[in-house]
């Protein structure tokens, strides 16, 4: 299976951290953090990603904004909010996603 590359953005660093620990804990995940849309629009600009996902604190306006734009971008990628739960969650509401579409 090849990498598959994240990006993720939140506002809580404490949560963005734990969640950029958890995603590159797997052998065929990489993941790069931002809590600054900013910051996270110019490097998805210049990387494909497979899976954006929306942590904790975003408003709800920058949260639609995010994802028309990456949308708009990259018509592949996968957003996803996910604001809780144990990794073993994660993992798999990421991998039924990715299911979903016929991606894995």
């Amino acid at each position: 299976m090849k990498t598959l590359e994240f990006l993720l953005l939140g506002k809580n660093e404490a949560i963005l951290a734990i969640l950029l620990r958890l995603v590159n804990a797997y052998e065929d995940w990489n993941a790069v953090a931002f809590s600054s849309e900013t910051e996270a629009q110019d490097y998805f600009q210049n990387h494909k990603i497979d899976v954006v996902l929306l942590s904790s604190g975003i408003e709800d306006h920058v949260e639609k904004e995010f994802t028309l734009f990456c949308l708009k971008q990259q018509p592949d990628v996968e957003v996803i909010e996910h604001f809780g739960g144990g990794s073993g969650l994660l993992k798999s509401e990421i991998l039924h996603r990715l299911h979903l579409k016929g991606k894995i």
